[in-house]
């Protein structure tokens, strides 16, 4: 018997419609592969972003992990890393307190131990809890509250909870909430903007600080640019806040309900004419207009001068990266590049994405990292010449790779510039593969237009 990976062709799934996607895409109607992501050790705790990570984003903060050994080990690697030094405090829970939840009357006290221990006072205290407490019913709200009254500092709870990630406010989301809900009430300035989103600054070069600067925004402020928790505390002065994630949405709700900052939502993209509109919007929401034409024709030359380099590339995309892969696989295919393989999780916002591709490239499959089925997937199924993204990487080491994700942020039309040029270097140093590469004399896959 042959078994081989589960895909499915991008104009199928157009058909079927958001509402009647395969179970194999769906991934609460299967078991859960242990997909590359976490070959990559790309856990929530690890590297990339993951809850860890985003939970210590405040200057000063320090953590406390509340987790069986099994759970927190991964930790270590971050641990280790020069900037969360001396920032990671662990409480081991054994048997009998996963039985009797007795660990819970702990967690004060080694607060309490973890700030004496310190040298300098921290500015928080985020304490990280598994899903062994989302079992139990642990409310982490009052026990953070009774920590808080031990130490006199602001504790918070962050959950790396696996278990709700499906549910409307996953990990990622909740960790946001708690880290803005630390600002506090100040005045309003006119001059001052938040960008929230992500865990890490946008490339210093993206167009949209000049762009703001240019209409008399005088502080930009992002949470990862925070000098330090007063800094920090500068974000409640926002006249509004751009929110560049989606799973900011619910921490921007928050600021807007607490302390009147309205906020004005853009998407990462990666096709030109999108971004163009999307800062077309932008400036009619603030009464403005934005002279792009530099950036666009700066971004139009990158993907030309790739294009030049290699005009027959054939791409897998993965999800592992700074990009919707569907999204990103629709702006590869109008730049006149073939798509073979995305790889990549199916939602209500990015199906769009997935019909446009299904008009420009009918038979580009589509897989599910977490499908069962992936542990049998052969690269030689479907050859490509690169692959975009981690996981993609992983899945074909023949292929020129490129993992395009590092915590600094790629966006608008400084991201396409900086994707194009990557490209371009990836190919420039693997060129000396060429002679191997599975589709040198085989059909690039290019766009069905």
């Amino acid at each position: 018997m042959t078994y081989a990976a589960r895909f499915f062709e991008a104009a199928e799934l157009a058909e079927r419609g958001i509402d009647n996607l395969p179970d194999e895409l769906v991934s609460n109607r299967h078991l859960i592969y242990s997909s590359p992501a976490t070959l990559a050790f790309n856990s929530p705790g690890a590297e990339g972003f993951g809850v860890k990570r985003a939970g210590l984003a405040i200057p000063g903060s320090v953590m406390l992990l509340v987790a069986p050994g099994c759970c927190g080990r991964n930790t270590s690697l971050v641990s280790d890393m020069p900037a969360y030094r001396d920032r990671f405090f662990y409480l081991n829970m054994d048997e009998t307190d996963i039985v009797t939840g007795r660990h819970l009357r702990k967690i004060p006290k080694a607060v309490e131990e973890v700030v004496g221990c310190l040298k300098t006072r921290p500015s928080l205290v985020m304490i990280c809890i598994t899903c062994v407490d989302a079992l139990l019913g642990t409310d982490m709200e009052r026990v953070c509250r009774r920590a808080e009254e031990r130490v006199g500092l602001p504790v918070r709870p962050c959950y790396m909870y696996a278990l709700t990630r499906e549910g409307r406010r996953p990990p990622m989301v909740h960790v946001r909430q708690s880290l803005y809900s630390l600002l506090d009430a100040r005045p309003k300035r006119a001059s001052s903007v938040n960008v929230l989103g992500f865990f890490a600054p946008l490339v210093d070069d993206c167009e949209l600080y000049d762009y703001l600067r240019g209409i008399g925004v005088k502080a930009i402020r992002e949470v990862s640019r925070c000098a330090d928790f007063d800094e920090f505390q500068h974000m409640a002065e926002a006249n509004f806040n751009l929110v560049l994630h989606p799973e900011a949405r619910f921490a921007a709700a928050d600021l807007q309900e607490r302390l009147a900052i309205p906020s004005i939502e853009l998407t990462r993209l990666y096709q030109l004419d999108r971004i163009r509109r999307q800062y077309q919007a932008l400036g009619q929401v603030l009464g403005v207009t934005f002279d792009d034409e530099v950036d666009y024709a700066a971004a139009e030359a990158a993907i030309e001068s790739f294009r030049d380099l290699m005009p027959a590339a054939s791409f897998a995309v993965g999800e592992c990266l700074n990009a919707d892969p569907f999204e990103l696989a629709v702006a590869l295919t109008r730049y006149g590049f073939g798509v073979r393989e995305v790889f990549g999780t199916i939602q209500s916002e990015n199906f769009v994405f997935v019909r446009r591709l299904a008009e420009l490239s009918p038979h580009t499959r589509v897989y599910s990292n977490m499908e069962p089925t992936m542990i049998h997937y052969d690269a030689h199924d479907c050859p490509v010449r690169i692959a975009l993204g981690k996981d993609a990487c992983w899945y074909h080491p023949e292929a020129i790779g490129l993992a395009w994700n590092s915590d600094v942020q790629p966006y608008g039309y400084a991201g396409v510039c900086r994707l194009f040029e990557a490209l371009a270097a990836a190919v420039s140093q693997g060129e000396i593969a060429d002679a191997t590469d599975p589709t040198r004399d085989q059909e690039d896959g290019r766009a069905d237009a």
